[in-house]
């Protein structure tokens, strides 16, 4: 990879940003991370150019979507990760521009692949 790519993971639960943090530090990734909504708000009110967000909305309120869409606003793509498989997390993740729903646990190949493929696009 040329350039290091910053992704936002943002998380309501601290030891699951510590894993994120990890896998991605040995992909060679710059984590910035959240566990709160007021974490999310000032990542994006922040300077740091985003990349790619990774938000996990197990443990957040219906204000989750908000910040997706700011996300969307700002350009930035981002994958949903969700405790369970539902229509309607599908549905509202879609309509908040999530460029796709991966339901835990998750499988950390298919992440980094995904996660390369979005970074490839966007690039």
């Amino acid at each position: 990879m040329k350039k290091v790519s910053r992704i936002l993971a943002v998380d309501h639960n601290r030891r699951n940003l510590e894993i994120l943090e990890q896998v991605m530090g040995k992909e060679g990734f710059q984590t910035l991370v959240a566990s709160s909504l007021e974490e999310f708000d000032q990542a994006l009110a922040g300077e740091e150019v985003i990349g790619l967000a990774l938000v996990d909305i197990a443990g957040f309120d219906r204000h989750i979507w908000e910040r997706c869409q700011r996300l969307r606003e700002h350009r930035v793509p981002f994958l949903v990760l969700s405790p369970r498989q539902s229509v309607a997390i599908q549905q509202a993740s879609v309509t908040h521009g999530a460029r796709g729903v991966l339901v835990k646990p998750l499988l950390v190949k298919e992440l980094l692949g995904l996660i390369h493929s979005l970074l490839e696009e966007d690039a």
